[in-house]
């Protein structure tokens, strides 16, 4: 295969379900191979890996915690073992509070939690992955990487119920500006997308909830959002289309945060 025909390697995090697999779909779909990093054994996301391999993906799957320092390292070495080569790297995997209590309540033990995955851990794989993807750069000028971080739109809208929550996503918010930063210099664009409120396991418990606030007017497009709403704007970035457009954050919230009168 000639280095023009080579395909791109995604390495999406949470994607054996969710907004993650949505992703996974979405760049299998335009020709892209998969890994998928996730905490499950493989028996349980094998589903979702056999269909992005009727997609045409080549796909690995890496059993990891991104809080982990040792398991990211071996799950690159893998990544290196199988394709030899990184194009992309989505942070997605995320937690909500087990509890959610008002922040005069909460516990400390929650809000280390919520940090540490969703916040710590993928800060410090982004920052082994973009070492890896500058030594590809030096290697090959044409070598095309990205990285996208998902965030939320509770990265700047209060919820005073889960706290930690919306501080660990306004630090996911602000790695990526960070990084967009370092990373300019070698052509590595680095992304954001701002979820609103997505139809997922995570909000499966505020179904109803939302139901009712969706018809009450809280969005501007009035249903929920999908995975692949998120999927096809990660594909966007994937393609190059906002090339020139590092550090910029793509809100996909149903026009949830318009400033209305």
């Amino acid at each position: 295969m000639s280095k023009q025909n080579v395909r791109r390697v995604a390495l999406i995090t949470g994607a054996g379900r969710g907004i993650g697999l949505g992703i996974a779909e979405c760049l299998a779909k335009e020709g892209n191979d998969i890994v998928v990093c996730d905490i499950h054994e493989e028996s349980v996301v094998a589903g979702a890996m056999a269909e992005l391999r009727k997609l045409g993906a080549d796909v690995l799957y890496c059993r990891a915690d991104v809080t982990d320092a040792s398991a990211r390292q071996k799950m690159l070495a893998d990544i290196k073992a199988k394709f030899g080569r990184l194009n992309v790297l989505v942070n997605n995997a995320g937690v909500a509070p087990k509890v959610r209590a008002d922040i005069l309540d909460a516990s400390e033990e929650s809000f280390e939690r919520l940090i540490k995955i969703n916040l710590q851990g993928p800060y410090f794989l982004t920052q082994v992955v973009a070492n890896w993807m500058v030594e590809q750069k030096k290697a090959d000028t044409s070598f095309f990487g990205c990285i996208i971080n998902i965030s939320s739109v509770s990265a700047t809208v209060a919820s005073v119920s889960r706290g930690e929550y919306c501080i660990s996503k306004a630090g996911v918010s602000m790695a990526t500006q960070l990084f967009a930063a370092r990373l300019g210099e070698f052509d590595i664009p680095v992304y954001e997308i701002r979820p609103g409120i997505i139809k997922t396991d995570m909000t499966s418990t505020v179904t109803a909830k939302y139901d009712k606030l969706i018809g009450e007017g809280l969005l501007v497009q009035s249903r929920w959002g999908y995975p692949s709403d998120i999927g096809k704007a990660a594909a966007m970035m994937v393609r190059g289309d906002i090339a020139y457009s590092t550090g910029q954050v793509i809100m996909v919230d149903g026009g949830q945060t318009l400033q209305r009168l």
